[in-house]
């Protein structure tokens, strides 16, 4: 077996996840402009995984997806990751810039920086990581979702869940 980040879709210590510790990995290659991204996102954040969410911008999708990327790794350096993911799959309508700057002030961010860092090199970096190792992993559209080192583009549901749960059990 690798060792944990050698392969695409392991965990990474910079990642940015959430959900019990002990709970079996999900790796979740997302656009939070995808509303079945968005789907998959709400249901996994209520499962009792690790979840992980890397980005998955794929440029077919128009310029948006990749905005929002860069808001959403400004939000993480501002340890808002979460919060304004969960803001943005809430409220999908509201995903322009003065949306987001007015989310990032509704979550108590520094605006000045939240701008400063959604478009730096290190936010592009961090993009651009996720979308090679996405595709290294097998992921060919969104939401695509690595357990195990398989990838699967569907929507899970709880059949999905338990199916996952079992198979750790073993």
């Amino acid at each position: 077996m690798d060792p944990a980040g050698t392969r695409p879709g392991a965990i990474r210590p910079d990642d940015h996840a959430c959900g019990p510790l002990d709970g079996p990995p999900v790796v979740l290659y997302g656009d939070a402009t995808c509303p079945r991204c968005q789907d998959a996102t709400r249901f996994l954040r209520a499962a009792p995984v690790r979840l992980v969410w890397r980005h998955l911008v794929l440029r077919a999708r128009g310029p948006r997806p990749r905005a929002l990327a860069g808001a959403l790794e400004a939000a993480a350096r501002q340890d808002a990751f979460w919060p304004f993911l969960d803001r943005l799959l809430a409220d999908p309508g509201r995903q322009d810039d003065p949306d987001l700057w007015a989310l990032a002030r509704e979550l108590g961010l520094d605006v000045e920086r939240f701008e400063r860092d959604r478009r730096d090199e290190a936010a592009t970096a961090r993009i651009d990581a996720d979308l090679a190792d996405g595709l290294s992993a097998g992921a060919s559209g969104t939401p695509a979702i690595v357990v195990a080192g398989g990838v699967d583009h569907g929507i899970p549901d709880e059949a999905w869940i338990q199916a996952l749960l079992a198979e750790r059990a073993t």
